[in-house]
């Protein structure tokens, strides 16, 4: 029976190992906040590298007016040594950002969770979401809808043979009482930085909502690309003012 017992245990770790090593990798997410303002918000992602091995972290500061990062950003770091710690990615990444968190007090405001839907979440329609403005009942307002579209697009040169149906998305946002009904986001093409994309998800909505200030949504997307073990998870964020 203590032989059995033994073997049971060695053949659990021999195929959770062989799994684990197979897998690609999705990248853990982490709100930096907003500045005082609302109008610069940052956060970062991390985690080891798929067939490298490698830890990385990476720092992504977005101006909240213009939807776009801040020059000289994002701040990505990779240490090519299978030996080093995902910690001291992370310590270096939060080094060389250092600068732009002083500069522009990111922090200083919290971001506020709307919604989460990691990628291991599996209860609900990874292509829609449903939430409130609002962490206090009773509600003010109905909620707002996301909805998800994938859009076929030409895949990039370096991708043309990897995922020929490259995909591309476009976000809609519903909110009746506010009386929006647009697109908030439509890919025309596919940046290089999304590494061959073959799918997307609504992951998350959080929020500035400070009194006397232009209330502030950030959408969380998930990117689903090739990697070379399995597919690569990392995140993108659309900044919205005014929602």
């Amino acid at each position: 029976m203590k032989l059995i017992k033994q073997l049971t245990t060695f053949f659990t770790i021999l195929i959770t190992s062989t799994f684990s090593a197979i897998a690609g990798d999705f990248a853990e997410f982490r709100s930096l906040g907003f500045s005082q303002d609302g109008k610069i918000f940052g956060f970062e992602q991390f985690g080891v590298q798929d067939g490298s091995g490698f830890p990385y972290a990476e720092r992504f500061f977005i101006d909240t007016e213009t939807d776009r990062y801040l020059k000289g950003t994002p701040i990505r770091v990779r240490l090519d040594d299978e030996t080093a710690s995902l910690y001291e990615a992370r310590q270096i990444a939060k080094t060389k950002s250092q600068a732009i968190i002083d500069q522009y007090g990111i922090g200083e405001e919290h971001a506020s969770f709307l919604a989460f839907n990691p990628s291991t979440e599996k209860s609900v329609d990874p292509y829609a979401l449903s939430y409130q403005s609002y962490s206090y009942e009773p509600t003010p307002n109905s909620p707002n809808e996301l909805k998800l579209e994938l859009v076929n697009l030409s895949p990039s040169k370096d991708c043309e043979n990897i995922t020929p149906d490259a995909k591309g998305f476009r976000l809609h946002l519903t909110s009746k009482d506010l009386g929006i009904s647009e697109f908030i986001h439509e890919d025309k093409s596919i940046p290089k930085s999304r590494n061959c994309p073959i799918d997307y998800n609504i992951s998350g909505v959080l929020a500035f909502n400070r009194f006397n200030q232009t209330p502030v949504h950030i959408y969380l997307v998930l990117i689903r690309s090739f990697g070379f073990e399995g597919p690569d998870g990392r995140w993108i964020a659309i900044a919205k003012r005014g929602t």
